[in-house]
C-alpha cells in the first residue's frame, strides 16, 4: 500500500525537525513546554590535579524535581544524605550528618546558577540576561549548548547542557577553581504530576539553622 501524501508530509516534517534540532532550540522548547519534571541523577565531581597528584573524583546520586518558575529540589541519597530545596522564597540546604540547615533568600541565590537554566527560568529571554547561549556540535547522541556567565562574579566558568530529543540528559559545570561537575539525569519525566507539598521544607527539630 502506497503512503498517502499526508503521511509523506508528516514524515518529512518530522525528519526536518530532527535534522535542525540543536542544543539551543532544545533548551528553548524545554523551557517553554516543560513546566514540571523529575528524574533520578548521578553526579561526578572531579577536582583538578594538585601538588603532583592525579585528579580525584567523587560520585553521588539521588533524585531531582522542579516546578517552573521557582521551585526545585535535589535530594542526595548516596554516599551522604543532603537536601537542596527551593520553595519559591527560600533556598534551603540541609546536611543530615551535621544536622545543619542553611537558609538563603532565593531571589539573590539563584539568578545566575545552573538551576535557573534548567528549572527556574520562565523563558529563554530571562536566561540570556545572565548567560551567553551558544550551540555546540552534537556529541554522544546529545544536542549540546554552552552557557557562559556574563557576570564576572559568577563562581562558574562555563556550563554545558545536553538534550536527547528535547529531553534533559546531562549538565556539565566548570567552576573558577577548575573543579568539574557532571550530572546525568536518568528516566526524566516531563510535566510530571508532583505533590502539592513537594517543595515544602521545615528544618528538623534540633537542627542548627544558619540564615544568610
Amino acid at each position: 500500500m502506497k503512503p498517502t501524501f499526508f503521511k509523506i508530509v508528516v514524515l518529512l516534517a518530522s525528519f526536518c525537525a530532527q535534522v535542525h534540532a540543536t542544543g539551543l532550540s532544545s533548551l528553548e522548547r524545554f523551557v517553554k513546554n516543560v513546566t514540571t519534571g523529575r528524574a533520578e541523577f548521578t553526579q561526578v565531581v572531579t577536582a583538578p590535579p594538585k601538588d603532583g597528584q592525579a585528579a580525584r573524583s567523587k560520585t553521588s546520586s539521588g533524585s531531582f524535581e522542579f516546578s517552573r518558575p521557582n521551585r526545585f529540589k535535589f535530594i542526595y541519597k548516596k554516599p551522604f544524605a543532603q537536601s537542596i530545596v527551593a520553595d519559591g522564597q527560600t533556598l534551603w540546604l540541609y546536611d543530615v550528618d551535621l544536622n545543619q540547615v542553611t537558609a538563603r533568600q532565593q531571589a539573590k541565590a539563584l539568578g545566575a546558577t545552573p538551576a535557573a537554566l534548567i528549572a527556574t527560568a520562565p523563558d529563554l529571554r530571562a536566561l540570556q540576561v545572565e548567560y551567553t547561549l551558544t550551540d555546540e556540535p552534537d556529541k554522544d547522541g546529545l544536542q549540546w549548548l554552552a552557557a557562559t556567565p556574563k557576570s564576572k562574579d559568577n563562581p562558574l566558568q562555563s556550563v554545558r547542557i545536553g538534550f536527547k530529543a528535547d529531553v534533559l540528559a546531562e549538565l556539565e559545570m566548570l567552576d573558577s577553581f577548575g573543579q568539574k561537575s557532571v550530572i546525568r539525569f536518568i528516566g526524566f519525566e516531563a510535566n510530571a504530576k508532583l505533590s502539592p507539598g513537594s517543595f515544602e521544607f521545615k528544618p528538623p527539630l534540633g537542627a542548627d539553622v544558619i540564615r544568610q
